[in-house]
């Protein structure tokens, strides 16, 4: 993988990795079209970096990692998550290199996303005041993202507004539950592919991962602005219009 191909895929990461638009989903089509998809560092890498995405949240929300309880929700969050990913591994990673689950994930996620403002339309709920039944509930929700297109930040954010929480606190959650999920999928590849520690692209990696971090940074704070002020609708097109032109793509290629 080049240079210029590390730091595309890690922007990509880092704009859509808090954004309901899923990361993993961006990165598989990216990939599919620079024809590297399926390579097993390029799979790795797009798992690694998101250890940058992580950092951004430290930064982000440091003022919340003071609250002793919320690593507790956190945590209960986190564990319906790392069950069932743990438990359809092998069944997941293969659908790692597949842009039609993708597409076809988009479009489910993109008609949900139009309807969540009306669904959730009085919420106002805060993190302090969740139980921790709910915060579980919030991650079996996230566990759909495990499938590839879901999107990890829309499955969070649709939790927790099922689960009461206004829409900032929904995306403060979100950003927080992602330190536990991303880390361990990170942190587990990383040690899976500890021979790249010793090649030239382990320094990719360090690319990847501090241009990831830059980039998360300032697409937190965009989620946050756009959603208060237009709602998931623009999201939620956005997702339709491209999960139709893949499926299009699909559909052209194979005839």
């Amino acid at each position: 993988m080049s240079w210029w191909e590390a730091l595309l895929l890690a922007v990509v990461e880092g704009i859509t990795e808090f954004l309901p638009v899923s990361s993993t989903g961006h990165l598989i089509l990216l990939s599919a079209w620079l024809g590297r998809s399926h390579e097993s560092f390029v799979q790795a890498y797009e798992i690694i970096i998101q250890g940058g995405a992580i950092l951004a949240v430290v930064v982000h929300s440091y003022q919340r990692l003071w609250q002793p309880r919320l690593y507790l929700l956190v945590g209960a969050a986190f564990l319906p998550t790392a069950v069932l990913g743990f438990l359809a591994k092998d069944f997941l990673e293969s659908l790692l290199d597949s842009p039609l689950v993708v597409a076809i994930n988009l479009l489910i996620g993109g008609f949900v996303l139009m309807g969540m403002d009306r669904w959730f339309r009085n919420r106002t709920g805060t993190m302090e005041g969740l139980t921790w039944l709910q915060a579980a509930g919030i991650g079996l929700v996230q566990a759909a993202s495990l499938l590839p297109g879901v999107s990890r930040a829309a499955a969070a954010l649709f939790g927790a507004q099922l689960m009461g929480l206004s829409k900032t606190q929904a995306a403060e959650f979100s950003f927080l539950l992602a330190v536990p999920t991303l880390g361990a999928a990170s942190a587990y590849k990383l040690w899976k592919s500890t021979e790249l520690l010793s090649s030239t692209d382990a320094t990719l990696l360090l690319l990847g991962s501090g241009v990831a971090f830059g980039v998360a940074l300032l697409a937190m704070r965009f989620l946050v602005s756009l959603w208060n002020r237009y709602g998931m609708k623009p999201f939620g097109l956005y997702r339709i219009l491209l999960g139709g032109a893949v499926l299009g793509w699909l559909l052209w290629r194979g005839s």
